[in-house]
């Protein structure tokens, strides 16, 4: 019997969050299902839908959660995410001292932060780390994830698997507060995530 994913497997699929890069790090190997014969590598899908669902069932319990990502192909699904959820959101640069300098004007006190990609958001990793904040991670082959408390390993560079990402993310919080019964009663469509028609 195959196991039950949250999205058909053609969905995954077709979104591309699989694919990952021919760089890889040793703390990604266990993410990795196979390397394909040009040298890319492919996340393991089941792995994927899991973590999806941990990050849910462990995002579901807070109210302070900070969403960061500075790449623009991640903008719009983090947009979304946060209204549909109810979280704040940095887009772009993250100012120092957002969460360690409670004088800052733009402080947040979080309970958990969410990044797309440890690398290029540095800044809010080494800052959650001082603070104590809890971090998930979006985690490609490539990133090392040392300071990570959460990693879902996806591909986090297109906008296509970073909107099927957060899309799948917002649904299972909403369905864990109960504020929705079934995948059905969730009114969004993934392009409201994407941010553009496919």
């Amino acid at each position: 019997m195959p196991e039950k994913l949250l999205i058909p497997r053609e969905k995954y699929l077709a979104s591309g969050i699989h694919i990952g890069m021919k760089q890889r790090t040793a703390q990604m190997r266990e993410f990795i299902y196979k390397i394909r014969p040009d040298g890319l590598a492919v996340l393991n899908l089941k792995m994927i839908d899991e973590r999806i669902q941990t990050a849910a069932q462990y995002l579901s319990r807070l109210n302070k959660i900070l969403v960061v990502g500075r790449k623009s192909v991640a903008h719009d699904a983090i947009k979304k995410f946060a209204e549909v959820i109810g979280s704040e959101v940095v887009l772009g640069r993250f100012l120092p001292g957002t969460l360690t300098n409670p004088r800052f004007k733009k402080y947040f006190e979080a309970e958990a932060v969410l990044i797309v990609d440890p690398l290029t958001d540095y800044q809010v990793l080494k800052e959650a780390v001082k603070a104590r904040v809890p971090v998930i991670g979006i985690a490609d082959t490539f990133n090392e994830t040392r300071d990570l408390d959460l990693i879902i390993p996806a591909n986090n560079k297109s906008k296509r698997s970073l909107g099927t990402l957060f899309w799948l993310l917002a649904r299972e919080i909403l369905k864990n507060r109960k504020q929705i019964k079934s995948d059905s009663d969730f009114q969004y469509k993934l392009n409201d995530f994407v941010g553009e028609e496919f």
